[in-house]
């Protein structure tokens, strides 16, 4: 069945509004291709991304691809990547990650979704973060902050990623949802917060079914604001 078209209609205004409120939104994890991005997506698990791009520069000097990562010195490999936590987990993930690509791939990173989820460490969100801005094919990244504003939205009342993926992916043309991931996790980061929201400095407010859930006087809306993302 088809989602309603009133509904329709007011999350593609949301979606318009976001992205003239936030025209710079991409990614906010540094790389230059998809091995880079892939690896630097699997970092940022439980850190921030800041963390994740102090570490990347000495990271990708040392293992500039899948080849050099999957033969890293454990040990060194872990140093590098302490400071984003988890580092042994971390390291695990990119180790066994390297080697599949050297032997199922080549070395290469994928470009298609069913084969990036085969790969050790990696789910759909990150599949669908490689798909995007690693390779231009759309894809919804439906993390904390998406599944949160997806809800809050009434795009869904879905709790499942996966099927929060599907619910919103039908209101929007596949061409826009890589970009509309990134005007929700950045307007999720900077106002929409899961305390606190920020609803009296909100540009999309009066769409919001759920205005009102954070201060709506504009002066302690404006406090809570932040001018970038995850520090």
């Amino acid at each position: 069945m088809p989602p309603d078209t009133s509904l329709v209609r007011r999350a593609r205004k949301i979606d318009r509004v976001l992205a003239e409120t936030y025209p710079d939104a991409r990614s906010e994890l540094d790389f230059s291709n998809a091995f880079e991005l892939l690896v630097v997506t699997v970092l940022s698990a439980q850190t921030t991304d800041r963390r994740v791009n102090a570490v990347s520069p000495a990271l990708f000097a040392s293992y500039p691809d899948a080849t050099a990562m999957a033969a890293a010195d454990r040990e060194k490999l872990e140093q590098l990547i302490q400071p984003t936590g988890f580092f042994r987990a971390k390291t695990e993930s990119l180790l066994k990650l390297s080697q599949a690509l050297v032997e199922r791939y080549d070395g290469q990173v994928p470009a298609r979704l069913e084969d990036l989820v085969t790969l050790p460490g990696v789910g759909r969100k990150t599949a669908n973060v490689v798909l995007g801005n690693g390779f231009g094919i759309p894809g919804i990244t439906v993390d904390t902050h998406f599944g949160r504003l997806a809800r809050r939205f009434g795009w869904t009342e879905q709790t499942d990623a996966v099927k929060v993926e599907h619910e919103v992916g039908a209101l929007f043309p596949k061409k826009d949802w890589t970009m509309l991931s990134h005007h929700l996790i950045w307007h999720g980061r900077r106002v929409c917060h899961s305390r606190n929201a920020a609803c009296g400095a909100c540009t999309v407010a009066r769409w919001c079914p759920s205005y009102g859930e954070g201060p709506t006087d504009p002066v302690k809306a404006a406090k809570l604001v932040r001018t970038e993302g995850r520090a």
